[in-house]
């Protein structure tokens, strides 16, 4: 039975849990972390690590997306992005940079909407896929559902393997004043390879994207504290541990609807350090999206700023462009360590293995029934 709380006369609201609400709870069992297995497969693509971009230039570069990929993670380009617009992303980092040092906390969202409003050049996006397919690596990319029909065919011809149809909030069912909406079912339908889609937050919406054929749904909106605004902004949030639950329960209820057709749940959101990447897992997540805590190697595109791609939007941004926790590390001891880092912000995913052995799981489909336990 669900949660209610009455929050005024005749009017009811549902009590909702965030990651930092819930706790994962030991089992009787433990196990070397050497024998624990952190792989999983969407389609016919296998990683070693259940990660998967946030699709925004602050952290994915073609470079960048092919060294994820060797670490056996997935990197999402922007196909709306920085590398689709300016033949030199470097310069416009640059003056990114240069902006950070302004009092103006306005002036960085600005410079991304202005270089946001230079056209796509198909040819610019086209070589950012080539340098990712010639590295051996999935290549993957980002479209919204306004530019999905539009950029697509370009995108496959260059060579996508797995395209992610991304917006702040996604549904089934959109009613526009557009000639041709997006119809994501018979979008999908058109397609040789698997679409992830997102974001959504609760049962009936990830249901109906599951029936329209994507391979994975996307729980929440990339929400960082401190830098994602779409709460602010447009007043909607996502618990997300309620929100992936959900999620889940709506696979199960779509593998059985459908005779054993598996949709993977993809969190994105809400995960400031490694324990909360473990808890999305343990809520029913096959695999989670990051974006701030992969910002912070110097070496990172966007030099120790992070922004999502709803900060370019022309009118109504929804994400503050912010510095990055200051981390100097590789991005091979960001994910695997060693760490001498105490917050969880290194060793992303050697914490991952070390929670699910603690547990006594050996494999991320196992740790999904782990208990879990609600704040008092």
């Amino acid at each position: 039975m669900r949660d209610l709380v009455e929050i005024g006369m005749g009017r009811e609201a549902r009590r909702a849990y965030d990651l930092d609400d819930v706790e994962i709870v030991p089992s009787r069992r433990t196990r070397s972390s050497a024998v624990v297995s952190t792989a999983w497969q969407i389609d016919a693509y296998r990683f070693d690590l259940p990660l998967v971009t946030h699709p925004t230039d602050a952290i994915v570069s073609p470079a960048r997306a092919v060294e994820i990929g060797k670490l056996g993670g997935l990197g999402v380009l922007n196909a709306e992005g920085l590398w689709a617009r300016h033949s030199n992303v470097e310069d416009a980092m640059r003056r990114l940079s240069d902006a950070a040092k302004s009092e103006d906390h306005t002036a960085l969202v600005r410079l991304l909407q202005e270089l946001h409003s230079a056209p796509i050049q198909p040819e610019l996006l086209t070589e950012a896929i080539r340098m990712v397919r010639e590295a051996g690596v999935t290549v993957a990319a980002r479209v919204s559902p306004q530019h999905a029909a539009e950029l697509t065919p370009a995108l496959i011809s260059a060579g996508v393997e797995i395209l992610v149809v991304q917006g702040t909030i996604i549904s089934a069912e959109h009613v526009s004043g557009e000639k041709d909406p997006l119809d994501l079912k018979e979008f999908i339908g058109g397609l040789d390879v698997p679409v992830i889609a997102g974001g959504v937050a609760d049962y009936r919406t990830a249901m109906h994207l599951m029936r329209t054929g994507a391979a994975g749904v996307i729980v929440g909106h990339g929400y960082t504290p401190g830098i994602t605004s779409t709460d602010r902004v447009l007043g909607i949030g996502v618990p997300m541990a309620t929100a992936i639950i959900d999620a889940a329960a709506a696979r199960r209820d779509y593998l059985d609807e459908t005779g054993g057709r598996y949709v993977h749940v993809l969190a994105d959101g809400g995960m400031t350090c490694s324990g909360d990447i473990a808890k999305a897992i343990a809520c029913g997540a096959d695999a989670v999206m990051l974006g701030s805590l992969l910002a912070t190697p110097a070496d990172a595109p966007g030099h120790g700023l992070y922004w999502t791609a709803a900060a370019a939007h022309p009118s109504v941004p929804r994400s503050r462009v912010a510095t990055a926790s200051d981390v100097d590390v590789d991005l091979n001891t960001l994910l695997f360590g060693p760490s001498s880092d105490a917050d969880g912000t290194v060793n992303l995913f050697g914490a991952l293995r070390r929670a699910m052995a603690k547990t006594g799981y050996s494999d991320l489909k196992e740790f999904q029934r782990v208990g879990l336990t609600v704040r008092a």
